[in-house]
């Protein structure tokens, strides 16, 4: 399997809420200190990102190969000099860190970037986006209904997914970070920019297929309306 592709097999999807201003202090700090240190014991950061219609949110995308290095790599980073030297300073700026789904794939995985990360101290933002969609499935063989007949309007529409993800059922090995115990179903796509995101969603909304069959079909196969976020990529973030 692609090395890449390998750190997905466990996929953290993590949201955490700051303290009003602190948001870019929180950001300035995690790409500096905990990006390289993570990775140097067994995770892969995807990427970091601020959500523009929210000023206090902070997403970032942690990986691993399974569930057992996920607990090795979480246990040396967090007893580790590098989060005991600043865990107070990132703690002073949030005010709540467990906003976290635990997921696996479900579908096509995050395609390798096609540059390496930026180094420490780069501070220009790209202008793409990243849209999360998450679904509550209310029953079985979503990723299969959601690859034959939902994915393929949405690509359509110029919206294909980047990667899809559903809940890893595994016991969380690390019970120091909580998740949310939650049935979910998650998909991502890439826009070029803000104005991207606004072109696809006029676009699906022209589709016949969408709103008179696809729509229809995936409203009664979930418990409750998909939360979506639009993510701006953090200067480092390597999905960008």
């Amino acid at each position: 399997m692609d090395d890449f592709l390998a750190f997905q097999q466990v996929l953290e999807l993590r949201r955490y809420t700051t303290v009003p201003g602190r948001r870019d202090d929180l950001v300035t700090l995690f790409e500096r200190e905990f990006v390289e240190p993570q990775e140097a014991v067994g995770a892969r950061l995807f990427g970091q990102f601020t959500e523009p219609a929210d000023p206090g949110k902070f997403v970032w995308l942690r990986g691993f190969r399974d569930m057992d290095s996920r607990r090795a790599a979480l246990e040396a980073f967090y007893t580790g000099p590098v989060w005991a030297r600043h865990r107070e300073t990132a703690n002073a700026t949030m005010t709540d860190s467990s906003d976290v789904l635990l997921l696996r794939p479900a579908g096509p995985g995050f395609p390798a970037p096609g540059e390496p990360r930026p180094p420490k101290g780069a501070g220009t933002r790209p202008s793409s986006r990243l849209v999360v969609t998450v679904c509550h499935p209310a029953q079985p063989g979503f990723a299969g209904f959601f690859a034959e007949t939902v994915g393929p309007v949405l690509a359509e529409a110029g919206g294909a997914p980047l990667a899809c993800f559903e809940t890893e059922p595994a016991e969380n090995t690390f019970p120091r970070l909580p998740v949310r115990e939650e049935t979910v179903f998650v998909w991502f796509t890439r826009f070029t920019d803000e104005a991207a995101v606004s072109a696809f969603e006029a676009a699906l909304d022209a589709l016949p297929p969408w709103g008179k069959e696809v729509l229809p079909q995936l409203n009664t196969r979930l418990s409750r309306t998909p939360q979506r976020l639009v993510l701006a990529p953090a200067p480092r973030s390597l999905l960008r």
